[in-house]
This record gives C-alpha cells, sequence and structure tokens, in this order.
C-alpha cells in the first residue's frame, strides 16, 4: 500500500512549467529579438570556424582541431537551452513534459561538463606548444590530441547519467513551476518532495571533480605560460602571447565564475532571479564570445577566411 502511494506521489507532477527570463510581455518582445539573434549569430560564427577548420589543412593543427570541438559544443550547447528560452518569451511560461525537461537536463549537464574538460585540454594544449616546444609534436600527436577529446566528451555524458538519473528518481509532488528558463539542477531540487541529500552529495561531488578539477588545470597550465613568457627576450613577443592568454582567461573566467557559483555548493538553492543572469551568462554570453576570442582574432585564421571570401 505504501508503495502504492510512493508511486501515486512520484506520478503527480507529470510537466514542469518555466517561468522563463520575464513575465511582461512588452519586456519579452523585446528579450525574444535579442536572444533570437544571439542564438543565429552564435550558430553562424561556430558553423564558420568549423567549416575553415574541417575544409583548409593549415589549420589541421592540435589547437584548431581543439577549437573545431569547442565549436561543435556550442552550437550543440545553446540548442539545448535556448530553444526553451525563445519559446518562453515569445508565449509566456513554457509547460514542458517531465520526460523532455529531465532529457534537457541530461544534455545540458554533458555538454557543459564536456566544455570544462575541452578548456582544459586546449589550456595544456598551449602549455606545451609554449613551455615544451621540442616535446610538442610528440606530446600532441594526432592520437593523444583524439584521447583527449573523446574523454572529454565521453567523461561528460557519463557524468551526465549518475546526475540525470539520481535527479529523475527523486518525487515531485508539486507545484511544479521552475524559476528557469531550462530544466537545471538546482530549480529541480528545490521542488523534490523526498529526501535529496544523496543527489546533493552527488551533484556536489560531481561539481568539485569536473568545475573545479578542470580549473585547477587550466590556471595551472596559463600560470605556467605567464612563468615561461615573462622570461622571453622579446618585449614583443611577451605582449602578443601574455595578450593571447589574457583574452583566454577572460572567457575562461567568466564561465567559471557563474558556473562554479550555482553549482558548487553542497545545498539547494533557492530559485533567485540572480540564478537567471548567471545561467544566461554560460548559456548565452560565453558561446557567442568564445568563437570570437579563441578563433576569429586569430591571424592564421584571418588569413584562411578572406582568401575563403576571395579579399585580397
Amino acid at each position: 500500500m505504501e508503495r502504492s502511494l510512493e508511486l501515486a506521489n512520484m506520478s503527480r507532477v507529470r510537466e514542469f512549467v518555466l517561468l522563463g527570463l520575464s513575465t511582461r510581455p512588452d519586456v519579452r518582445e523585446a528579450l525574444f529579438a535579442i536572444f533570437l539573434m544571439l542564438y543565429l549569430l552564435t550558430l553562424l560564427e561556430n558553423t564558420l570556424i568549423i567549416y575553415l577548420i574541417c575544409s583548409h589543412s593549415e589549420l589541421h593543427k592540435p589547437m584548431y582541431f581543439f577549437l573545431g570541438n569547442l565549436s561543435c559544443l556550442e552550437m550543440c550547447y545553446v540548442s539545448v537551452t535556448m530553444p526553451s528560452l525563445l519559446v518562453g518569451l515569445w508565449a509566456g511560461p513554457y509547460h514542458i513534459p517531465f520526460t523532455a525537461c529531465m532529457t534537457q537536463l541530461f544534455f545540458f549537464v554533458s555538454l557543459i561538463c564536456t566544455e570544462c574538460t575541452l578548456l582544459a585540454s586546449m589550456a595544456y594544449d598551449r602549455y606545451v606548444a609554449i613551455c615544451q616546444p621540442l616535446h610538442y609534436p610528440l606530446l600532441m600527436r594526432p592520437q593523444v590530441c583524439l584521447a583527449l577529446a573523446l574523454a572529454s566528451w565521453l567523461g561528460g555524458f557519463l557524468v551526465s547519467v549518475v546526475k540525470t538519473t539520481c535527479i529523475a528518481s527523486l518525487s515531485y509532488c508539486g507545484p511544479n513551476a521552475l524559476n528557469q528558463f531550462f530544466c537545471d539542477v538546482s530549480p529541480l531540487l528545490n521542488l523534490s518532495c523526498t529526501h535529496v541529500a544523496l543527489t546533493e552529495l552527488v551533484d556536489f561531488i560531481s561539481a568539485i571533480i569536473i568545475f573545479c578539477g578542470t580549473l585547477l588545470i587550466s590556471l595551472a597550465s596559463y600560470s605556467a605560460i605567464g612563468v615561461a613568457v615573462f622570461h622571453m627576450p622579446s618585449a614583443t613577443v611577451r605582449r602578443k602571447a601574455f595578450s593571447t592568454c589574457a583574452s583566454h582567461l577572460v572567457v575562461v573566467g567568466i564561465f567559471y565564475s557563474a558556473a562554479l557559483f550555482i553549482y558548487c555548493r553542497p545545498s539547494r538553492i533557492k530559485s533567485m532571479d540572480l540564478n537567471k543572469v548567471l545561467s544566461v551568462i554560460y548559456t548565452v554570453v560565453t558561446p557567442i564570445c568564445n568563437p570570437i576570442i579563441y578563433c576569429l582574432r586569430n591571424k592564421e585564421v584571418h588569413a584562411v577566411l578572406r582568401r575563403s571570401i576571395h579579399l585580397p
């Protein structure tokens, strides 16, 4: 009898209501136009980068291999969260079925974990290129690059399987309104009517391992690069290298700061408007900035792009 009641409780919530960014119609219309433009621009930027890297042999290098993976990830990333954001802005609160919500959560978690690992791999690639240039062909040979990329993608999916399974197995008895524009971990934990200590522990440990672990790798790599560049004799080379590292660190810093603020907490957090603003930063701002920072400012990519569109 108790088992039947438990199953009944678990089936009460068949859908969630995503409240979105704003409930004011006039504000929603303006935001819809802005975010639709940003979404299309992000897809265009990353599609262009993937095309250039795949179609030009001079870009068949480890750095661009990782950038191509990152661009592919960014396209998937924004395509997971932006449609529900746009639907919410167009039509108001969005009713999403339970299964669709968990599917969105699975892909979101897997992609954000994959991005963290890819960023760490890219930082390591730059560390080897600048600090151990003689060993670069061996340490970053194609097999190693492929292994790092596959580990990033598979690791993200495995972490997401565990986290999503834990969250989907919880009971949701109502209410079912999520103060967010997509199905996110903390708002879902807030709505659960059962004990969530184990799920919170899994979420916290995975956040520490993925976010903090990859952040430490990135910071260690760029710190070593900074020390190496500081000892370079040419002031011009130093300025160029520091400029590149600073640009990369800005994007990494924005992404990790927003993500760590939300996810590296051992207890449930309330779905405040601040969380939605921070979510916009790492789901919308960083995907549109990454191609500009990492690729479109690059002279090699510039030269290839100019040749592709037949500019002198």
